[in-house]
């Protein structure tokens, strides 16, 4: 008998929330959103402002670039897609536009030694699956 892989991953779900953050990565763009009233960036998505409590939040594209903040190589997978891809890296990064600033991903094209905090990485929207959905993943700069 042969063990047959998923073909795609567990897709997101969006919701009116988060909805603007998937059709962005869609599009190849990173959007973030950003309180109009203190000015910060407030990730994950949310309908209040984490900082300031303001309930006007609007996207707004940000560079993509990030730093390593922590990683953990995963040696065993969650899901039967990841199983051939192992061992692959979870990471949070910090993106550049804000110290505080983070979010989880994979971190691709990067071996294992390379791995240091403050590494200067890069968004690479990236299709998986069949059918594809795109994944906001991060590379090396």
């Amino acid at each position: 008998m042969v063990e047959r892989i998923a073909e795609t991953p567990i897709r997101p779900i969006p919701d009116a929330v988060t909805q603007f953050f998937w059709d962005g990565v869609e599009e190849g763009r990173l959007l973030i959103l950003r309180c109009s009233s203190c000015r910060r960036f407030v990730h994950p998505p949310r309908s209040v402002c984490r900082f300031c409590l303001s309930e006007e939040l609007a996207p707004e594209p940000v560079s993509g670039q990030a730093f390593l903040f922590s990683w953990t190589v995963a040696t065993r997978a969650f899901h039967e897609f990841w199983k051939d891809k192992l061992p692959y890296v979870l990471a949070r990064v910090e993106l550049v536009e804000q110290p505080g600033l983070r979010m989880m991903t994979n971190v691709v094209d990067c071996s294992l030694e390379r791995l240091r905090i403050n590494l200067p990485l890069q968004v690479a929207f990236t299709p998986v699956g069949d059918p594809p959905v795109v994944l906001p993943l991060f590379r090396p700069r």
